[in-house]
């Protein structure tokens, strides 16, 4: 399984009322929440984010409140990975349960920049930026979790099974 996409990157301490705003809230629909994803940290994000896109961020991406909004409107926005050097905890179970790939990887974090253009490769954990032609070695997904991810997430996985 793999991802490949061009990336918007972020600090630290991107939290879950940046990534989809506490007013958006009254809504659990995806599609919905996209068109509000990141617009508090980056007004241009949703007019700029192609299918298969990749946010990149620092440390602890996505703490906060524990909402699946959060991972939910990433996803539904299009973007097939989030890299960062650490996730919140919440935030990397939440997005799993959705079936959006996230790999933790300080280095690839300090090595991409805006706009690169950078493929994952889940099974191996291998993050190439292809614009600098660089590699770096991020966690590869146990099996379990790419069954996960490729059914869209834990529900339907567990309703596959």
């Amino acid at each position: 399984m793999k991802a490949k996409g061009n990336v918007f990157k972020y600090g630290d301490n991107v939290d879950t009322d940046v990534i989809i705003p506490a007013r958006y809230l009254n809504s659990s629909e995806p599609a919905e929440l996209a068109r509000h994803c990141m617009e508090d940290i980056d007004k241009e994000f949703v007019e700029k984010v192609q299918a298969g896109d990749i946010i990149v961020a620092n440390k602890n991406f996505g703490c906060g409140s524990s909402r699946e909004h959060a991972p939910i409107a990433i996803k539904a926005a299009g973007v097939s990975c989030v890299i960062a050097e650490t996730f919140a905890r919440i935030f990397y179970r939440n997005a799993i349960n959705i079936g959006l790939p996230i790999i933790e990887c300080p280095e690839a974090s300090r090595g991409i920049s805006v706009g690169d253009e950078v493929e994952v490769d889940f099974d191996s954990g291998i993050i190439t930026n292809v614009t600098k032609g660089t590699s770096f070695k991020g966690q590869a997904f146990p099996p379990f979790m790419q069954k996960i991810i490729e059914a869209e997430g834990l529900v339907n996985y567990i309703n596959n099974k």
